[in-house]
């Protein structure tokens, strides 16, 4: 059997719900790290960049536009926010917009959209089209070409990901007011900027070995250090527009608690920088941010979200996504051999009626001899039995994480689940611990400082293109 079926079980102890999503792709102008390359990061030597306390004071090319303090616009302010473009000579239709809205929506789990932020949705998702185009476009003029059969694997990969046929999933999109066309177009985009970077903007880039030699000795003098990776909604306010904001920032909370994807939100409201990166501050250290902020995630348990919190310029929500200490090896890197025994709960079950059966699982599981009496167990129950050998510990919920680790081979987790739908615990059958930390790699660092270089090139050449492109809304 499958992870899948852990984590749903154990999702219901942590008071989440599994949302069926369609998972897009990563943003277009970083790309992801392979966990071969990916090196252990310190936000010493490669400074993250952290939400910003204040907007940024104007820059040369606002300080000399002349600008009046009050100005007065002379006509209608909303005509440039139209539901299509012409980028180019591409058209984007109103229908090209509402499908990749639907497509937004479901990857946050199918929600509605608040009516007073339907807006600023719709025009985000108009400027990623844009973006996506432009993406497109750029790699045409450079000869490089992705085919219908290569963007087809990969639609077949997302189908594969939520157990459906790609049939299946395109029914299931158009059923969500999207296409299988939009998805497709989104991978044609992914695929095409990643080419591009590779061959346009990576032999560019140069890391020397001084550089990398800099960045392994402060690894190297940070071991230990506790570190956080976060990620960021940042909300700009004014004195006269904080209780406005702050009202915003409580209905992003609400939507992100109800499933939201935070990336997804971050993209779509934050106001730092880092919203082009879905609100990833990556690896930082408490004493890096701001003092509500470190206080903030001192006190965050692993995949909590805060309240806003109130900084200089506005509120930011945080995201705690893990936590590690600097080149020491990290107990939930341990593989797991686990079983499953779940025993379903009818509905309407009085209390004593539960109480009894959540009493014989666990005097069942406790004297059962561990793992190779779970089938006999189970039947004894009227259960079921699940086994997963390849089960990584920070891939549970924290509150199975924490309990499994506290576990000796052939113990048995307390019971969780709902108690009018089916109750489970997990029984540990063995457990392969992560090899000792060692000092980080060259090639290790190399590869990191030569990923984000390439990502802040990235970023320019989109601004580029943005700066040159013919663009017509209408």
């Amino acid at each position: 059997m499958k992870l899948g079926t852990f984590q749903r079980a154990a999702m219901l102890i942590a008071g989440t719900c599994a949302a069926a999503a369609v998972a897009a792709p990563q943003t277009r102008s970083s790309r992801s790290i392979s966990p071969a390359k990916a090196v252990e990061r310190t936000a010493t030597p490669v400074q993250p960049r952290a939400p910003s306390p204040q907007l940024p004071p104007p820059g040369p090319s606002a300080t000399n536009l002349n600008l009046p303090a009050n100005p007065q616009f002379l006509g209608d302010t909303n005509s440039v926010r139209k539901a299509t473009a012409i980028i180019n000579g591409t058209v984007i239709t109103g229908t090209d917009v509402d499908q990749r809205l639907a497509l937004f929506m479901l990857a946050n789990g199918g929600g509605a959209i608040p009516p007073e932020q339907l807006q600023a949705v719709r025009e985000q998702v108009l400027r990623d089209l844009v973006d996506e185009t432009l993406e497109i476009q750029a790699a045409e003029q450079e000869k490089i070409k992705v085919t219908d059969a290569e963007i087809n694997q990969y639609y077949a990969r997302y189908a594969q990901n939520f157990k459906q046929t790609p049939q299946q999933l395109s029914a299931a999109l158009k059923a969500a007011g999207s296409s299988a066309l939009s998805l497709k177009r989104r991978i044609w985009g992914e695929i095409a900027w990643s080419r591009l970077q590779r061959n346009r903007i990576e032999p560019l880039v140069n890391v020397s070995e001084d550089e990398v030699k800099q960045v392994m000795n402060r690894l190297n003098a940070s071991r230990g250090a506790q570190e956080y990776r976060v990620a960021e909604i940042f909300l700009s306010a004014t004195p006269e527009t904080a209780a406005t904001v702050r009202a915003n920032a409580d209905r992003i909370l609400q939507q992100l608690r109800q499933g939201g994807a935070f990336g997804a939100y971050a993209r779509q409201f934050s106001e730092a920088s880092t919203a082009a990166t879905n609100g990833e501050l990556g690896w930082v250290r408490a004493e890096q941010l701001p003092d509500p902020l470190a206080a903030a995630i001192r006190a965050m348990p692993v995949g909590g979200v805060s309240e806003p919190i109130a900084i200089p310029g506005g509120f930011s929500i945080l995201a705690l996504e893990d936590t590690r200490k600097v080149l020491v090896a990290d107990p939930r890197d341990a593989v797991l051999s686990l079983k499953q025994i779940s025993i379903a709960i009818a509905p309407g079950s009085a209390r004593e009626a539960v109480e009894a059966k959540l009493q014989e699982l666990v005097r069942t599981t406790q004297s059962m001899g561990g793992c190779g009496g779970a089938e006999v167990a189970a039947q004894k129950l009227g259960g079921e039995v699940i086994t997963n050998d390849q089960v990584k510990v920070r891939d549970l919920p924290p509150q199975i994480q924490n309990n499994l680790l506290s576990l000796q081979v052939g113990q048995s987790t307390a019971p969780f689940g709902a108690v009018n739908e089916r109750v489970s615990v997990l029984v540990l059958c063995g457990r392969e611990d992560p090899p000792a930390a060692s000092d980080v790699s060259y090639e290790q660092v190399y590869n990191q400082l030569t990923e984000q270089r390439v990502n802040m090139r990235a970023r320019r050449y989109l601004r580029d293109l943005r700066r040159d492109a013919v663009i017509d809304y209408r």
